[in-house]
């Protein structure tokens, strides 16, 4: 894997599911308005209470391209592994676009979500997708066929779910405090926590290497749990660390990737306006990022981890240093709060 963020634009193989192949079959984004002749070695991409969703060139900070997206908000946004596609979790569907293309249409729609769906993400060959909803559902939506193949109740509604690098494992958070692991080999779900009763699960993140997984909620606190690999799965979790990151809400919480390494950190946002970056190493607060106005909704690692992307109430995304924690670029355009950000700067990732 390689760290495309400061190079070139240079073109990209993937695999993509064969549903979606058949609608998008051209040479990647040959002929299109702007160019894109090749596929963007670096895909960074934004959406905002605005009804739009933007792309930007991470290095210069210029938008070229702008998606209306009327019908709702759009609540989550999630790249492919490929490069190739991008999810907007919105109210109460999934839209997919082309990356590589200058058409606002959605290539694919997934509709069985019946409230706004708050998380979304893919398995790592690109082969199926995951979703969590306000409607208490977690789903799992095969790409190669239509519909949703799989469906978990989760009885509060879902506002965070993240996928084990095992592959095999979905981790929900939901507005009641639980936290449930769904076993997708045992099509069952196989282990439930409460951290704090009736206190939202805002975000969950899982270490690139199983060994950590975070909870963040309303309160500010973040919960740390070591996962036990005893019986090749996840389920046993052992507490290590309670962390008040933040006197406001938590938005999300990030663990560094694994071309970070040997430094592992935590990124949290929150509605006081800043980002905080803890070392996993005994939790101590690193760096605090300073420069935004209102609500810290999202927060995105470049592949290596040098660099981090955060999107905000006050209408801006932001490019940070993580050596300095100094703000690089400010990526301005929306016209209201944005609320989330997808960037995809490396190379195809490897099952």
């Amino acid at each position: 894997m390689r760290c495309y963020l400061e190079a070139e634009a240079g073109e990209q193989d993937g695999r993509v599911a064969e549903a979606l192949r058949r609608k998008s079959n051209r040479e990647l984004g040959k002929g299109e308005e702007n160019n894109m002749s090749q596929q963007p070695s670096v895909v960074l991409a934004t959406a905002s209470y605005d009804h739009t969703i933007r792309f930007w060139e991470a290095k210069s900070g210029r938008c070229y391209r702008t998606i209306q997206y009327p019908e709702s908000q759009v609540n989550r946004l999630e790249i492919t592994p490929d490069k190739r596609y991008l999810a907007a979790a919105g109210n109460p569907h999934i839209r997919l676009f082309d990356v590589n293309s200058n058409s606002p249409q959605p290539v694919m729609s997934y509709d069985s979500h019946t409230n706004n769906v708050m998380a979304v993400g893919f398995q790592c060959d690109g082969n199926w997708m995951y979703s969590g909803s306000e409607d208490g559902t977690v789903k799992i939506w095969d790409l190669r066929a239509p519909g949703c193949q799989r469906e978990y109740e989760s009885r509060a509604a879902v506002n965070t779910v993240v996928l084990h690098p095992n592959q095999t494992e979905l981790i929900s958070g939901d507005q009641n405090g639980n936290i449930r692991v769904w076993d997708l080999t045992a099509n069952a779900c196989s282990c439930e926590l409460v951290p704090e009763v009736d206190t939202a699960v805002r975000s969950l993140t899982v270490m690139w290497d199983g060994s950590l997984v975070v909870a963040a909620n309303n309160r500010g606190t973040c919960y740390v749990w070591r996962l036990l690999r005893g019986t090749q799965t996840m389920t046993n979790f052992e507490p290590l660390h309670k962390l008040q990151a933040h006197e406001g809400y938590i938005l999300k919480c990030l663990l560094s990737p694994e071309l970070c390494e040997p430094n592992r950190f935590l990124a949290t946002a929150s509605s006081d306006h800043t980002v905080k970056i803890w070392n996993v190493d005994g939790f101590t607060l690193e760096k605090t990022l300073v420069g935004h106005q209102r609500w810290v909704w999202d927060c995105v690692f470049s592949v290596d981890g040098a660099f981090l992307i955060t999107a905000s109430s006050d209408s801006t995304a932001r490019l940070w240093s993580m050596a300095n924690g100094e703000e690089i670029k400010v990526y301005k355009g929306h016209q209201k709060a944005t609320v989330c950000c997808a960037l995809h700067d490396g190379t195809e990732p490897s099952c």
